[in-house]
């Protein structure tokens, strides 16, 4: 489906007009959107607005980095827009010239009807109108990158908040998917961020004082957001470090209670052994009461030792 939007020299805006009026009205600017396009509209790229075809081909095929490329008389961008629901990116292509923008994507994205909502409300707000168009739509891409990093943020606050031996295993798979979506994340926000530095810092684009002012302020989100990442990134490695710290741990505690119990035994299985020989020159085996004295030995051999454990403050392991 192609959509399109134009603004007149008689200060008109216009909506979903046929691509044929381009060339016969007098637009001051038009916006023409790609959604879902068919094979016959994909076709219109090439011969109707004459693209050149390395930009064709990587509208085409999916999934590009975020990255522009400088044409002739026009400047081809791919940008990322990130699913709310699987954090997957999906592309949107858009081409940028002196008086309109083509935008092309194959899945529907809110954002463009954000922003063309905005333009709707504010057609002529700045002077060059597709240089507006293309601000609201790389504003709103950018914009809805926030939510998903303050979700991801909050739900590591209270993992670090509730962290307990009794919850490490589940934080700790959850931690790890988290560091695999920041990562997935980090591919789409750091190449959005040299994207429009390179805007900023390119010649091509004779932005004025107020329009730089504009595209600056998304500059600053995506650093805001390049921040916000490594923090969660730091964050994730915290915990992780805490829950290895908390395991080893528990660990630590299981070999103390091991040892306790062994250090208890030896003695006790030692005069056990002795007397399991079952030599015939062992006078204790003949004494009437010697099985008695040999059971209150080991009794007082193993409390003795549990009280010398006490005295050096081994036995506050049992307390925990």
């Amino acid at each position: 489906m192609i959509r399109t939007i134009g603004f007149t020299k008689e200060n008109e805006l216009v909506f979903d007009f046929p691509l044929e009026d381009i060339h016969t009205q007098p637009f001051l600017w038009y916006w023409v959107d790609f959604n879902e396009p068919s094979e016959e509209e994909i076709s219109l790229l090439h011969s109707f607005f004459h693209f050149h075809p390395l930009a064709i081909e990587d509208c085409l095929h999916r999934l590009q980095r975020p990255k522009l490329n400088y044409y002739e008389d026009y400047t081809f961008f791919v940008l990322h827009s990130i699913c709310h629901e699987n954090l997957e990116a999906e592309e949107l292509n858009m081409f940028f010239g002196k008086n309109y923008v083509v935008t092309f994507h194959f899945n529907k994205l809110p954002e463009l009807e954000d922003a063309r909502e905005r333009i709707i409300m504010n057609p002529n707000k700045w002077e060059e109108g597709h240089i507006y168009t293309a601000y609201q739509i790389i504003d709103k891409i950018v914009d809805n990158y926030f939510p998903i990093l303050y979700q991801i943020e909050d739900h590591l606050n209270d993992i670090e908040e509730s962290l307990s031996p009794t919850t490490v295993h589940l934080s700790m798979d959850f931690v790890f998917d988290v560091r695999s979506d920041l990562l997935r994340l980090r591919r789409t926000i750091i190449p959005m961020r040299e994207l429009l530095y390179r805007m900023l810092n390119s010649e091509v684009f004779n932005f004025s004082t107020q329009e730089r002012a504009y595209f600056s302020d998304i500059h600053d989100h995506l650093l805001r957001l390049v921040e916000i990442l490594e923090l969660n990134r730091e964050l994730t490695s915290d915990i992780r470090d805490s829950q290895l710290s908390i395991n080893s741990n528990q660990m630590n505690r299981i070999m103390m209670t091991l040892t306790i119990i062994s250090s208890v035994f030896i003695p006790l299985t030692f005069i056990a052994g002795v007397y399991g020989m079952n030599f015939d020159y062992m006078p204790e085996l003949h004494w009437r009461f010697s099985y008695l004295i040999v059971l209150c030995i080991m009794l007082i051999i193993g409390i003795a030792m549990l009280f010398w454990f006490k005295h050096k403050g081994w036995l506050r392991i049992f307390k925990t």
